[in-house]
């Protein structure tokens, strides 16, 4: 997400997959200071990805994480502008329902729907 709250990079995949396997291609050669992210996306591997790319990582722990990483709270407040851009997108009903069959038609609808939001 870019600071006014557009999507720049999403991935489509099933749901039953992990959210954190998924973090690596969207940050790929993604410029970036701060990497916000929720619990689901805290792992040693994905914290230390971020850390090498110069980045903060503003993660809250996962409860059952044995080792605590510190939280800037200030910054992790800001992550309301990524549930916003869910919101937004989900206000597009095609969106929201998943009317397609297939994953290529919805990659395009959501695809459509990003690009929208970047419009205005």
């Amino acid at each position: 997400m870019r600071g006014l709250g557009c999507p720049i990079r999403f991935v489509l995949t099933a749901g039953q997959k992990g959210d954190a396997p998924q973090a690596d291609a969207l940050i790929e050669d993604l410029p970036a200071e701060v990497f916000m992210a929720d619990a689901a996306y805290d792992s040693d591997r994905l914290r230390q990805a971020v850390a090498a790319k110069g980045a903060i990582a503003v993660i809250p722990n996962n409860p059952s994480r044995a080792q605590k990483y510190p939280l800037d709270k200030h910054l992790y407040a800001q992550r309301h502008l990524i549930e916003c851009c869910f919101s937004k997108l989900k206000q597009f009903r095609r969106v929201a329902t998943r009317f397609e069959k297939t994953a290529r038609n919805y990659r395009a609808v959501v695809t459509l729907a990003a690009i929208v939001l970047w419009l205005r």
